[in-house]
């Protein structure tokens, strides 16, 4: 076992929506040994090995791990981020007894921007995704709102499938 626990230190409001709070919990270790190979998992959006520093996707938030502290955003209640700590501590020893199997990562891994969707998509400001241009649709994509399949022109012309492709590999 790696960890023992990450124990709830402190939560705060949470500016991404009203309502929800930002869990910050303190492991009984440190973690740089093991983001190395959390940084391997699916749902990684951003990883940088120098600070050391690793951001999941959450279905509601994002989770980011650093060296001594977790941030856990739009929890509904303590209860629950209590709950998400529990897990968070289990996913990492389980990760750390399969680090055999992983690769540990070494490279920094960034979030995608808007602009780096908007470089995808096919520019036409078309509107039939429902939003007013590919700009605001691009963001729609990073905050979750929209898929990629709502963009009828890289959806339904041919030649648009390799961007499909990077922009879902990149989501």
């Amino acid at each position: 076992m790696f960890l023992s626990s990450i124990a709830l230190v402190q939560t705060l409001p949470c500016l991404a929506e009203l309502g929800k709070i930002i869990v910050i919990g303190k492991p009984t270790q440190p973690l740089d040994d093991v983001l190395p190979y959390l940084a391997t998992l699916p749902d990684v959006i951003a990883y940088n090995p120098h600070v050391p520093a690793l951001t999941f996707r959450r279905q509601t938030g994002f989770i980011t791990l650093y060296s001594d502290r977790v941030y856990i955003t739009k929890v509904d209640n303590v209860d629950t981020g209590i709950e998400l700590l529990k897990a968070l501590t289990d996913a990492i020893n389980v990760t750390w007894e399969h680090r055999d199997n992983l690769v540990a990562a070494s490279t920094i891994k960034r979030a995608p921007r808007p602009l780096d969707i908007y470089s995808i998509l096919p520019q036409t400001n078309c509107k039939k995704c429902g939003e007013a241009t590919c700009m605001a649709f691009a963001c729609s994509l990073l905050l979750q709102t929209r898929t990629c399949e709502e963009c009828i022109p890289l959806r339904d012309d041919p030649a648009f499938e390799e961007r499909m492709n990077a922009l879902k590999s990149m989501l």
